[in-house]
């Protein structure tokens, strides 16, 4: 019987007006954007973590610390594909990945496809393999008041 094991990711940023907003890969268009050290997409943080935590790697912030200059800025694409690198050299293939994004607006719907084509090329799976859905917190919270974003994934890795 093949060896599988299973991830959850969590990750949260606040919004600021007049920022780049990233999501999965994808600029959108929307009067404020997450902000953080690299380029805080919340949903590829997200993803991050719960493969680290399926393979038992830690999480995020312990390999791509905040306060390491070769971070800020990036593309947590490039983050990806680091941990997607650590993933192959201890023998674990993702079997898929479930992401759920919560946030007021912009409506991230229409962009789901691109994203789950830059999360398939980074990540070197089938797009088949990658679920994302968006939910509004019903104008509750810091999430309702457009203060933050939120998203959470899990994962299903396996033994090569």
């Amino acid at each position: 019987m093949a060896k599988i094991k299973v991830g959850f990711g969590f990750d949260v940023h606040q919004l600021r007006q007049n920022h780049p907003f990233i999501m999965g890969g994808v600029k959108l268009e929307h009067t404020s954007g997450a902000y953080g050290h690299s380029d805080a997409d919340v949903l590829l943080h997200a993803i991050c973590d719960a493969l680290l935590g399926a393979a038992n790697l830690r999480d995020i912030g312990y390999h791509f610390k905040n306060t390491d200059d070769r971070w800020k800025g990036i593309s947590s694409l490039v983050l990806l594909q680091h941990v997607m690198e650590m993933l192959k050299e201890k023998g674990w293939a993702i079997g898929n990945i479930d992401a759920m994004i919560c946030l007021e607006a912009p409506k991230v719907n229409p962009h789901v496809p691109a994203m789950k084509a830059n999360i398939a090329q980074a990540a070197g799976i089938s797009e088949e393999d990658i679920s994302i859905k968006a939910t509004t917190n019903e104008q509750m919270g810091f999430i309702g008041r457009e203060e933050g974003v939120v998203a959470y994934a899990v994962c299903l890795i396996e033994r090569i």
